[in-house]
């Protein structure tokens, strides 16, 4: 009985650190195979332990080519993506005009449509104007993407906001550049860091969409797809084990921050 009661009191913890493992549990695989040395080009069963592939992570022709690209398109379709998905969440939130619901309703529905209609739509749309598929196209297509994510958290933001802020600082006769500045940005910014993040993380991480409008231009992800059929070679589970690391590493600095400003306030 005393186990049971236990359980009981701690159920919830125990449920949310399975559900935590299982989610981690395919970033350990790739870890701990990131360190393998396998006979053979498939990496999927354990061989030796090696370094070999970490002191080399650009060992394989044209990975860190296809990285880069990918790198890239993700910090300009971030860039892109949030300043339009801001604006536009501000727009939605702040002011009434005619056909707003049918604009909001327009700007979420690719989060709701898969991905593929999305790639052949946009795959269409580029063929009729005559542009060439590459990484313009790319780019377009992933802005175009992440824009509904950004507009969903920053709206959540801006809709928690209390206005009588801004009230309170116009009438300590600050400017409306000046208020926005310092009262507005500030208090919206954890809504646009969450979907810049958000933007860059699907950018880098998209295939579908990157597939039909790429033409002959590779990125990591259409890589790795590529690598799969060849053989996979142990450099690609380096490099997704240092993005996992960093990312990681993002977010304990940004709780640690926080923490430290809440103490702060305190």
């Amino acid at each position: 009985m005393p186990f049971v009661n236990w359980l009981k009191r701690h159920l919830v913890v125990i449920a949310g650190l399975l559900t935590l493992g299982y989610l981690l549990l395919p970033n350990v695989i790739v870890t701990v195979f990131s360190f393998n040395k396998p006979n053979g080009r498939f990496n999927y069963a354990w061989q030796q332990f090696s370094t070999d592939a970490w002191k080399d992570p650009c060992g394989v022709a044209d990975m860190c080519g296809s990285l880069s690209l990918s790198l890239q398109i993700a910090v300009w379709a971030t860039v892109g993506a949030t300043a339009l998905g801001t604006m536009i969440a501000f727009a939605l939130v702040r002011y009434r005009f005619r056909a707003r619901g049918a604009v909001s309703s327009l700007i979420f529905l690719p989060m709701a449509m898969p991905e593929v209609v999305m790639a052949a739509s946009l795959l269409t749309l580029f063929l009729n104007m005559g542009a060439q598929l590459g990484f313009w196209t790319i780019l377009i297509a992933h802005i175009m993407f992440c824009l509904s994510f950004v507009v969903t958290a920053v709206k959540a933001r801006v809709m928690s906001m209390d206005p009588r802020l801004e009230e309170a600082a116009r009438d300590l006769y600050a400017g409306p550049v000046q208020t926005f500045v310092r009262v507005t940005l500030p208090i919206a910014a954890p809504g646009i860091a969450a979907g810049a993040l958000l933007s860059f993380a699907l950018s880098f991480d998209d295939f579908i969409i990157t597939n039909f409008n790429a033409g002959s231009t590779v990125t990591f992800p259409m890589f790795v797809w590529g690598s799969a059929q060849r053989g996979t070679p142990v450099q690609i589970n380096v490099i997704g084990t240092a993005m996992f690391l960093i990312a990681v590493l993002f977010v304990l600095v940004s709780m640690l921050i926080g923490n430290r400003r809440n103490r702060q306030r305190a």
